[in-house]
């Protein structure tokens, strides 16, 4: 048995959970999500708790029932704490500037590179190298921060580009002149 699968997921105080069909809703505080579970998947909706079950061993279901039950209870966190991601931007003249829903970016390049806004995420600029991007689905708030750092990654040799908060960057020996 899938040790992830087998535990219960909890559910907090104003937040209401239904299946209707294959369709999951989650409702919080922060917002409402919506996913599709796979139909072999059976969620078990209690009073404070929800389990996932899974209806053999086969080799799908196993993959699937962790996975299932880590979806939802990213779910059930989205919309009750929400998820952040922050991004740093390292090299000189790298600056962030939010005005109105967009946010300029000037990395090095010809042109500033504007970011759109998106549904459902919201980008703080609270220094000009910092950038945190906020939302309820960690999927979103994770696709978002990784289009974002892939705009100007960081490189080996001297680290310049945009970093995750924690993200440690190899660095390289550069070239050694003759003697």
């Amino acid at each position: 048995m899938s040790r992830i699968g087998r535990k219960p997921i909890a559910i907090p105080n104003g937040v209401e959970v239904k299946m209707d069909g294959q369709l999951l809703s989650v409702k919080g505080p922060k917002g409402s999500l919506q996913r599709n579970i796979h139909p072999d998947m059976k969620i078990v909706i209690g009073e404070n708790e929800l389990v996932v079950e899974r209806p053999s061993d086969q080799k799908l279901h196993r993959s699937l029932h962790g996975t299932t039950r880590s979806v939802i209870q990213n779910m059930v966190q989205g919309v009750t704490e929400g998820f952040t991601k922050g991004l740093d931007l390292v090299g000189v003249g790298y600056r962030a500037a939010k005005s109105g829903n967009k946010v300029t970016l000037s990395l090095g390049f010809s042109h500033p590179v504007e970011l759109p806004a998106v549904d459902g995420i919201e980008v703080d600029v609270p220094s000009q190298t910092k950038l945190i991007i906020k939302g309820i689905s960690k999927e979103l708030v994770g696709e978002y921060a990784a289009k974002v750092r892939d705009i100007r990654r960081p490189e080996p040799y001297k680290g310049k580009g945009i970093r995750y908060e924690n993200e440690v960057v190899r660095r390289k020996v550069g070239k050694t002149g003759k003697k």
